[in-house]
């Protein structure tokens, strides 16, 4: 199976953080651990956990 098969996001994943400040949670606006400067969708450990979970392929 080739690498953008059937994946339509990106799978990078932003820098993590050395320190505060750090960005907020798009979903529960609680810290992140990546920076603040970052651009783009950010979820707290929490919320990435779930996404990852609701988005799983179940097959």
């Amino acid at each position: 199976m080739s690498e953008d098969s059937y994946c339509l996001t990106d799978p990078a994943e932003p820098p993590k953080a050395d320190g505060p400040p750090y960005a907020e949670c798009v979903l529960c606006r609680k810290p992140t651990e990546y920076p603040e400067s970052y651009k783009g969708i950010t979820l707290c450990p929490v919320c990435e956990w779930q996404e990852a979970q609701r988005t799983a392929c179940s097959g």
